[in-house]
């Protein structure tokens, strides 16, 4: 069957309703249709607008409450909707809804600090005080008395607009209130003084919407969605206000390692984020590409090598606050992108940094959280809290001392022994016999940090040091002056996780480059986790690194346990997740 023959040019005609464009009548008429539709909607619209502002003003004359946000009753999309023709209303009447500039001059945590002694009832007319913030809550009591409480930098004040202190005309001061809602960031300059009640308020005599919120704000209960939450982190800040307490504790964490390092005359560097050999960690990396160079590199896991270099080069104090990235799993105390404090300190080994972390830790805890003892919510926010004491000094475990200790493990032949079959096979069957799993492969350094998890870690919740880790576990660790087959590196665990992890650093090219060499081997057997030889950093040692101590910290992990956090993601402003299915 042909198709309907279209409209010839000849039959298009200009209607003096739409000047520049061509059409058929049929068009015509359904476009007159159409904007007959608009202007009985918008009709519709103003007539009902104008029954609100009657019974608004009825109530205004009785004294009663008046509600002018009625629009929150709305479902999300209509309020949207007509959030989106309000601002467009606005642009189309010359207007701007969106000012480039309010001019402050005093912020709302200064204005509390500076007013918050007034006595009730106040007014301090002969100051002017211009503030801003988002709107929180809007309530009213009759026509021309409106509350606000507003809020910014974590602090809030109530803006009390009464009609008669206002610059606009009652119609105006109404018009505008009635478009305000909550969510919005507005303007106000006016008097400080306070309720009757006492609530520091201020009075403003001038009022503007600065940027106008075109989504519904969750209810004053706030935001509970744990995904929302992670996904839409800012309206995470804007409903929960502990939320911003846990990163400005964060950001203090790091401040207080920096000024702790800089009072040592530490030196802060970068190193590269991007590598051609992945290194200075046993970790699995993440794999990128650089098209200019055609060159795969790996991102970061760990800055360790660089360091060392920059100690090699005379740098003897140096450190770096950073992220690396691994490509591992996600849990609740492990995300793929995360930071960490390292430092290394040219002469010395691995009891002055014990000394150091005892210190670090324990001064940090006692500046952020006013005592030593904090209580963490270990098992979830429905259980008991523990008591984690941060009192130093910090308890002390060598590792296979420990593990014969606490589980009766002793390796045949020892600490030297542990590059052998038999000393595998041994820790393979301890494995089996204790109910301890370990995926493959099974290298004897993984089912040792398997025993270590079982029996050791688990036995500190309050801050205690894992030492002397064995060779074939820390192949850039310095060898033990007194024990052979062991290093001088500790872990720092707390809550049964590992927050630090330092040793006196291995110098010895030579060594290295064979420490390197054992763990080819384990990659071999399939540990993809293992370290591939860096001929450029063995080159480094050959021009000779001092002795030296170098030291990482997770500062992800503390955060959680300065700020009671159960999950990595709480510590994390925008935690990795996986792709939103309902965003489809």
């Amino acid at each position: 069957m042909a198709d309907a023959e279209a409209p010839k040019v000849d039959d298009l005609k200009e209607f003096p309703e739409f000047p520049g464009e061509k059409m058929s009548k049929a068009e015509f008429k359904r476009r007159m249709k159409a904007l007959e539709k608009e202007k009985k909607q918008a009709e519709k619209e103003k007539a009902k607008a104008e029954k609100a502002a009657e019974q608004a003003a009825a109530k205004a004359a009785k004294g009663e409450e008046v509600k002018l946000d009625a629009e929150e009753t709305l479902d999300p999309t209509q309020f949207y909707e007509n959030r989106i023709k309000f601002v467009n209303d606005q642009k189309s009447a010359g207007g701007t809804p969106y000012p480039h500039k309010f001019h402050t001059n005093i912020t709302i945590p200064e204005y509390v600090a500076q007013y918050s002694s007034l006595e009730p009832g106040v007014q301090k007319t002969e100051v002017t005080a211009a503030l801003a913030g988002r709107i929180m809550s809007k309530r009213a009591s009759g026509g021309k008395l409106l509350f606000y409480d507003v809020k910014a930098d974590g602090q809030k004040v109530q803006l009390i607009c009464d009609a008669r202190n206002s610059s606009l005309t009652l119609e105006e001061f109404q018009k505008l209130h009635m478009s305000v809602r909550r969510g919005d960031i507005v303007g106000a300059s006016g008097a400080p003084g306070t309720s009757k009640r006492g609530e520091l308020s201020l009075f403003p005599s001038g009022f503007e919407i600065l940027t106008p919120c075109l989504h519904m704000l969750p209810g004053h209960t706030g935001l509970k969605d744990q995904e929302t939450r992670y996904r839409q982190r800012y309206l995470d800040l804007i409903c929960t206000p502990h939320v911003r307490d846990v990163f400005i504790k964060r950001s203090n964490i790091i401040r207080y390692v920096r000024r702790y390092l800089d009072n040592m005359n530490f030196v802060e560097v970068e190193t590269p984020m991007m590598n051609m050999i992945a290194g200075g960690a046993t970790a699995k990396p993440f794999i990128t590409h650089h098209n200019d160079l055609d060159m795969t590199l790996f991102m970061r896991i760990a800055p360790e090598l660089y360091l060392k270099m920059l100690v090699v080069g005379g740098l003897d104090r140096v450190y770096e606050i950073g992220r690396q990235f691994r490509n591992e799993g996600i849990d609740m105390t492990h995300n793929p992108e995360f930071t960490t404090c390292e430092f290394y300190q040219a002469y010395a080994d691995y009891n002055d940094l014990m000394d150091m972390t005892e210190k670090m830790i324990s001064g940090m805890v006692m500046e952020l959280c006013g005592s030593y003892q904090l209580t963490y919510h270990a098992n979830g926010k429905d259980q008991e809290p523990i008591t984690i004491d941060f009192t130093p000094p910090f308890r002390r475990i060598s590792m296979l001392d420990g593990l014969k200790e606490a589980a009766g493990i002793e390796i045949p032949g020892g600490a030297t022994n542990l590059m052998s079959e038999e000393a595998n096979k041994y820790l393979l069957e301890q494995c089996e016999k204790l109910g301890v799993v370990c995926p493959p492969p099974t290298t004897t350094a993984r089912l040792l940090d398997k025993l270590v998890g079982e029996f050791l870690e688990e036995q500190l919740t309050n801050p205690g040091f894992i030492c002397d880790h064995p060779e074939i576990m820390s192949p850039l660790a310095k060898y033990h002056r007194s024990v052979p087959g062991l290093t001088e590196r500790f872990e720092l665990f707390i809550n049964k996780h590992e927050v630090c992890n330092a040793y006196t650093e291995l110098n010895d090219p030579q060594v290295q480059r064979e420490r390197f060499a054992d763990q080819m081997k384990g990659k071999a057997q399939g540990d993809d986790e293992c370290m591939d030889i860096d001929e450029g950093f063995v080159k480094s040692l050959e021009y000779g690194l001092p002795p030296t101590g170098g030291w990482g910290m997770g500062i992800d992990r503390m955060t959680m346990l300065l700020s009671d956090s159960q999950n990595i993601k709480e510590v994390l402003l925008f935690p990795a997740m996986k792709p939103d299915e309902t965003a489809k």
